[in-house]
């Protein structure tokens, strides 16, 4: 169940848009700093053969779940220079996890910070490559695998609160 703030009768508007419409870096000068965090999710559904390959260890490429945790890892540190217009941040934790099931890899990050904005764009951009590095290391296997799923599940601190997806 979603916890958001309670609706009031403010008009939102997205504050990456000036007014007048152009793109925008948002100003946080004014924010406090305080403990962020993000989890993102997504999966990496492929045949059965071939997540077999990846649980040994057997992909032509090698490890892939290590492999996609540090591209996960990485990709989070570097947001700022893949999304136009999100701040640099100095990340105090990132974690990829990699869970083989029954029908792919389900991938999850948590992102943290301590900072005057959130970290929902470094934990997406974090599962969003661990799943590609993934397809990656296999495609030479199975073309046919598909990236599903990738949303933010929940986030932390900061002036509007906490959120979690239903």
């Amino acid at each position: 169940m979603a916890t958001q703030r309670p609706q009031r009768a403010v008009k939102r508007r997205l504050t990456h848009l000036s007014g007048r419409g152009e793109a925008r870096m948002v100003d946080v000068s004014e924010k406090a700093a305080t403990e962020r965090i993000a989890i993102a999710e997504g999966h990496v559904r492929m045949k059965p053969s071939t997540l077999a390959l990846v649980r040994k260890g057997n992909a032509k490429k090698g490890d892939v779940l290590g492999a996609a945790r540090l591209a996960g890892i990485m990709a989070a540190k570097r947001t700022h220079e893949l999304i136009p217009l999100c701040h640099p941040l100095a990340l105090s934790k990132v974690t990829v996890d990699l869970e083989p099931d029954r029908t792919g890899i389900a991938i999850r990050a948590t992102v943290k910070v301590t900072g005057p904005t959130g970290v929902e764009m470094e934990a997406l951009t974090a599962v969003s490559v661990a799943c590609l590095t993934v397809y990656d290391m296999v495609k030479a296997v199975e073309r046919g695998i598909r990236i599903e799923n990738v949303r933010l599940i929940e986030k932390r601190g900061g002036k509007s609160g906490v959120y979690r997806a239903r």
